[in-house]
């Protein structure tokens, strides 16, 4: 849940910070003793803070989890590029190898040819 480039975590804290400010002038503005109004002003500011906290958690929480499926995805990605270079090399060993036989034989048969025609 995100509005454009803003996380659903950020939302959430503007909203219950604009609500606490919201409150908060409410407060001030009522007629109201200052005791009263700073107890009051005391309790939504805990209220939220705690608030915020559980919001912060929740948004822990999410990223959280994101970077657990982004390392198995990761591994996946890893394990798939080992397989495939491994196949790669693997192959070219075996391509080397048969070059090799190749060329060997091809010497092999131009020094007998190089025998031969010495003996003749």
């Amino acid at each position: 849940m995100s509005n454009g480039r803003y996380s659903a975590g950020s939302v959430a804290l503007a909203f219950l910070l604009g609500g606490a400010v919201g409150a908060g002038l409410a407060l001030l503005v009522t007629p109201k003793s200052g005791p009263e109004t700073r107890e009051l002003l005391k309790d939504q500011a805990s209220a939220a803070k705690d608030e915020a906290l559980k919001v912060a958690d929740k948004v822990a929480d999410e990223v959280k989890e994101k970077a657990v499926e982004l390392l198995e995805k990761s591994k996946e990605v890893v394990e798939a590029k080992k397989a495939v270079l491994e196949s790669a090399l693997e192959a070219g060993k075996e391509a080397m190898e048969r070059e090799k036989e190749r060329l060997l034989a091809k010497i092999g048969k131009e020094e007998q040819e190089k025998e031969e025609a010495e003996a003749a």
